[in-house]
């Protein structure tokens, strides 16, 4: 199968860059697969020596002509209709607009993520392990992590450091900077690569008290990966990824600062790093893909009635917390 897939971002990156990698890391196992796989893409990519062929393009540049006359099927990660006579397939990883409507041949990624835009669509982002060697620690429930877009205010930040300085825990705090004083809270600025993961194994459990319906979050399956649990706000997602052995769901403030204090129950690293293997592995996520590619170059359509985000109020409007 002859696979085009269209970015304009250096591939691979070389730190910060969750969705990038997940594309990386499916075109690199299609080939593996033995499938041609074509980026059209920043011209400083290092992607031929995965097997990846090159096309290089430019921001701003229309990349339609570009595109190969033999290829199968195209694989974009935005909302946009190609306009030619081969198939695509758009994977969608971020929440739409009020109204927004999307293709049909939309895949989300996770159920919830599917069902706010009318959809039953999806599949799980995923990693590739081998980039996430696991290191066996004693854990002893002081250091936190914070690992997303520290001036978001829907990944909530605000409650994860006040809940830290309250029950006297070490926040690290990975994704932007936090500007306050104290000698609890440890902030990393924007990192990637080693560093993300050294910062990962040093600490006890993820905080992700987001407050917005989560689509995925990639930091989650991370931080699993690497064997540590996720304390994380029942919204979007969360509830699909977080299981009593992996961790806990909190519903406020007062919940979050209940678990830091007191667990309750100590967690396998071994249990949870079995959990992303069984469940989020990159070679499991590109089989997935590769049915729903067969589907729709048969003529199929995954969605019978085009998808449209469905709540009335923007995405990033504040849900309880």
């Amino acid at each position: 199968m002859k696979i085009v897939f269209q970015h304009h971002g250096v591939l691979p990156v070389l730190k910060y860059g969750g969705i990038e990698r997940i594309i990386f890391w499916h075109m690199k196992e299609l080939a593996r697969l033995g499938h041609q796989v074509v980026l059209i893409g920043h011209a400083d990519s290092d992607v031929k020596k995965y097997g990846i062929e090159l096309i290089p393009t430019v921001l701003g540049e229309d990349w339609s002509p570009l595109v190969p006359a033999d290829a199968d099927i195209i694989h974009l990660f935005y909302n946009h209709t190609f306009e030619g006579k081969i198939p695509t397939i758009n994977t969608i990883q971020g929440n739409g607009k009020v109204g927004e409507a999307f293709t049909k041949n939309t895949v989300f990624v996770s159920k919830k993520h599917a069902a706010i835009h009318g959809s039953d669509q999806f599949i799980y982002n995923a990693l590739d392990l081998e980039e996430y060697p696991i290191e066996y620690s004693e854990k002893k429930w002081n250091n936190f992590l914070f690992l997303a877009k520290a001036s978001w205010r829907v990944k909530n930040l605000a409650h994860a450091v006040k809940a830290c300085r309250v029950a006297s825990k070490h926040l690290h705090i990975a994704g932007g900077k936090w500007w306050g004083l104290s000698r609890y809270i440890h902030s990393f600025g924007m990192v990637g690569g080693d560093e993300k993961l050294s910062i990962i194994r040093t600490c006890d459990a993820l905080l992700f008290p987001v407050r917005w319906h989560e689509p995925f979050g990639i930091a989650i399956i991370e931080a699993m990966a690497l064997g540590i649990p996720v304390v994380g706000s029942p919204y979007g997602s969360l509830p699909e990824l977080i299981t009593p052995e992996t961790g806990f769901i909190v519903n406020n403030y007062q919940e979050l600062l209940d678990k830091l204090k007191n667990p309750g129950k100590n967690f396998s690293q071994k249990i949870i790093r079995q959990y992303i293997e069984d469940h989020f592995a990159i070679n499991k996520h590109s089989e997935n893909y590769l049915v729903l590619y067969e589907k729709i170059i048969k003529g199929e359509t995954l969605n019978q009635i085009t998808p449209t985000y469905q709540p009335l109020v923007r995405a990033e409007e504040l849900l309880p917390f």
